[in-house]
């Protein structure tokens, strides 16, 4: 696997792949899937049209009531109620609810559901966080995610990579949040479509 970036050998481990390439298209098994509030009523929806409508491992996905909670109106609580109903009947091992749950993207690790390796999507824009826990993870569609509840695997356009490279120290008072929010500012909010961001350097260590 050599000549492969870290997320590129994670994609080819999961697609039975010797090597990737940027740009190619793969399938590949996923080790998690999750949703949430908002995302995972409509995935739900689109598994009821499908001829199986069973979930692929019931301990693989994870659905998080984390942004309207409690409800702010009749749809909130409709979709919530959708989301319970869902997690009941398919006897989801990960399922958040009120007073079990927090924000998705730091309940997943604190809950020990992500690890170095992995590959996992979420119907959710923030889900390459995990990314810092040196998992391949990208957020996707709820139609996306209804085909990997019920399959277990998704398509993937192989990433390109951009390599940050940060040296020295910080200054006092400089956090890494600072210095994230300064490479944003540099790339711009579309600056890494379809690419990961993979950094090196005494900086991180």
């Amino acid at each position: 696997m050599s000549g492969m970036t870290m997320s590129q050998k994670i994609l080819a481990e999961h697609a039975g792949l010797s090597q990737v390439h940027a740009g190619e298209l793969i399938e590949a098994q996923l080790d998690f899937v999750l949703g949430n509030d908002i995302t995972s009523p409509v995935a739900i929806k689109v598994m009821e049209k499908l001829q199986d409508k069973s979930v692929f491992d019931k301990d693989k996905i994870a659905i998080v009531l984390d942004h309207f909670v409690p409800a702010k109106d009749i749809a909130s609580a409709e979709n919530c109620k959708c989301c319970r109903n869902f997690a009941k009947q398919q006897e989801l091992t990960h399922f958040f609810d009120v007073g079990t749950m927090g924000i998705e993207h730091a309940l997943l690790p604190e809950q020990g559901l992500v690890l170095p390796g992995d590959c996992i999507i979420g119907a959710d824009s923030h889900t390459c966080t995990y990314g810092a826990l040196g998992a391949f993870s990208t957020g996707i569609g709820s139609t996306d995610m209804a085909a990997g509840m019920v399959t277990g695997r998704a398509w993937f356009k192989v990433p390109s990579a951009i390599r940050i490279e940060l040296r020295g120290k910080p200054n006092p008072w400089v956090s890494g949040k600072d210095v994230i929010l300064h490479i944003i500012g540099e790339i711009g909010v579309d600056g890494a479509l379809y690419q990961s961001m993979e950094f090196c350097g005494d900086g991180i260590r």
